[in-house]
């Protein structure tokens, strides 16, 4: 039920921070946005993991977690080499 709760929690988080992102674009929103972006996803996926095998599932569930976490990083790393998350979005709705 934790696992529950916490994904509620970021979904609301999302539904605020969405907006706010889009009224003021910085680069703690666009961390902010990194995060939250991530952790739902990964949580999502561990739902679908079905794997046999108890050697099986501890190798999927470190993947998935590396796979999480070079997502975050990947994200962090656009956010501060390229021009963020927020400024990409408007970008992209300008074409």
């Amino acid at each position: 039920s934790l696992h529950w709760t916490s994904e509620r929690v970021v979904s609301v988080l999302l539904l605020g921070l969405l907006p706010a992102a889009y009224l003021n674009p910085c680069s703690a929103m666009d961390y902010s946005l990194a995060a939250t972006l991530t952790l739902p996803g990964h949580g999502a996926l561990d739902k679908l993991l079905y794997v046999h095998g108890d050697a099986s599932q501890k190798a999927a569930k470190a993947g998935l977690l590396a796979f999480s976490a070079l997502t975050f990083a990947g994200l962090c790393y656009f956010n501060y080499h390229d021009v963020g998350i927020c400024k990409a979005v408007a970008m992209l709705w300008k074409l």
